[in-house]
């Protein structure tokens, strides 16, 4: 295994390298982009694929809950896995076994042997896996990455998936009209090249040993910042408590009141976009706009998205966190309204890229405090429980804007209903002491 013995060249006495020179958090970053480049791949190409060989809606309907289930059922032991195992390795086995997944459903494309339960099997795989590699690369960024240049780097990754939801759709359509088995393929070989570069990265010595030491105080909120003392055995009788090990992060998320209100407010946030997405889809609908204005639209999303991720660090280095967490959920708020007013197609399309513009800056905020705050034992177990709500408000959130539109009985009605829901999430989130009083970087919360 490739190591390094500390975490920075700070850490040695010397200057920290510019994160552009940063070989480490640049193979995170490249492992991570390929990893949802080819999510993005996927989630468009095994559609075309069902389609394409007569499946059902049924079948449809079949393989995206199984993607759903598998990505929900595995994050939270997930981030018990990056918290106790090497993390290193963690990642190289997830990319290698879902290059062996995409090449198979790509073999057997060539060989003219396509099954829908082929299908369904690769696709629960790769929820599975990529459920796996997020919070192991979540949980290393920080030994990557001095203090420091901690909030820039995650600002770097908050524009990450924008690049893989613009890129991902289009390659993925491109791929499948010239050669069905194409998008199956490349995505494959993104996962081999992914593996090669982790093959590379050194993460410092000894976090194994911290990560065995510090479940049972810092799971409880009285660790402190991350120290190896104790056993990490949650009776400390010398044998993991795995249940113990799987709620930890639950029980540090719900013992500290900043990262419990942040992540709170995230998802219920996230709840409510993801039901506007689809809500302005069947307004969309409604009103006949055609299929290239409408993916423009869409497109405006990720463009503004990630425009807000490369301006984020620098804003983020200006602004008092509680100004941009505040302002994000107003301007959410406000977007969403004016939405119900204009008309549809690239204007609501204009209002989605002001909103994703300050989601990156949001996200930049909240995510280096969190990283900052936990130790490094039970990273991955808070960023399990981070993606088991977000993952929850994505799967719940297109089935509430289907509810609202039928109950609203059309689409500009459901607009306001959910620009209502954002107004009384920003009144809340502006009630909020934590969230009035949100730290700033570098300090804790008392």
């Amino acid at each position: 295994m490739t190591t390094a013995p500390t975490r920075t060249a700070a850490a040695r006495g010397g200057a920290a390298v510019p994160l552009s020179r940063n070989r480490d958090y640049n193979i995170l970053w490249s492992s991570q982009l390929m990893s949802e480049l080819a999510m993005e791949v996927a989630a468009v190409a095994v559609p075309l694929l069902i389609l394409a060989r007569h499946g059902s809606p049924l079948q449809l309907g079949l393989a995206s809950s199984a993607l759903a289930a598998a990505h929900m059922v595995a994050v939270v032991p997930a981030g018990m896995l990056a918290d106790r195992w090497d993390r290193r390795a963690l990642m190289l086995c997830c990319q290698l076994l879902r290059v062996l997944g995409m090449a198979s459903l790509a073999g057997a494309l060539l060989l003219d042997r396509y099954a829908f339960w082929h299908v369904l099997l690769v696709v629960v795989l790769e929820g599975f896996l990529g459920s796996v590699f997020d919070p192991a690369e979540h949980a290393a960024l920080p030994q990557v990455v001095p203090p420091d240049q901690l909030s820039t780097a995650v600002a770097r990754n908050a524009a990450r998936p924008y690049v893989a939801t613009l890129v991902g759709p289009g390659v993925a359509g491109f791929l499948f009209s010239a050669l069905p088995l194409g998008p199956f393929l490349t995505n494959a070989v993104m996962f081999a090249l992914s593996s090669v570069a982790l093959c590379f990265l050194r993460l410092p010595r000894g976090r194994a040993g911290a990560a065995a030491g510090a479940d049972a105080a810092d799971a409880d909120g009285t660790g402190g910042t991350g120290g190896t003392g104790g056993t990490g055995d949650a009776d400390g009788s010398g044998a993991p408590d795995r249940g113990g090990d799987i709620t930890a992060g639950f029980r540090w998320v719900l013992g500290q009141p900043v990262i419990r209100t942040t992540m709170a407010w995230m998802m219920v946030t996230n709840l409510v976009f993801s039901a506007l997405l689809i809500v302005l889809l069947a307004l969309s609908g409604e009103d006949r706009v055609g299929p290239g204005e409408l993916g423009l639209t869409m497109a405006c999303f990720g463009a503004g998205g990630l425009l807000g991720g490369l301006f984020a660090a620098r804003l983020h280095a200006v602004a008092r966190p509680p100004v941009i967490l505040l302002g994000f959920t107003w301007t959410a708020a406000l977007g969403a309204a004016l939405m119900a007013v204009v008309p549809t197609g690239l204007p609501q399309g204009a209002l989605l890229a002001v909103m994703a513009f300050f989601a990156p800056l949001a996200n930049t905020t909240v995510l280096t405090y969190q990283l900052t705050v936990t130790p490094d034992a039970l990273r991955g177990r808070m960023s399990g429980v981070a993606g088991f709500c977000s993952g929850g408000a994505g799967v719940a959130g297109p089935a509430l804007g289907g509810a609202l539109t039928g109950l609203a009985g059309g689409g500009t009605a459901a607009v306001l209903l959910c620009a209502g829901c954002l107004v009384l999430v920003a009144l809340a989130a502006t009630a909020s002491p934590t969230l009035r009083r949100f730290p700033a970087p570098g300090s804790r919360a008392s």
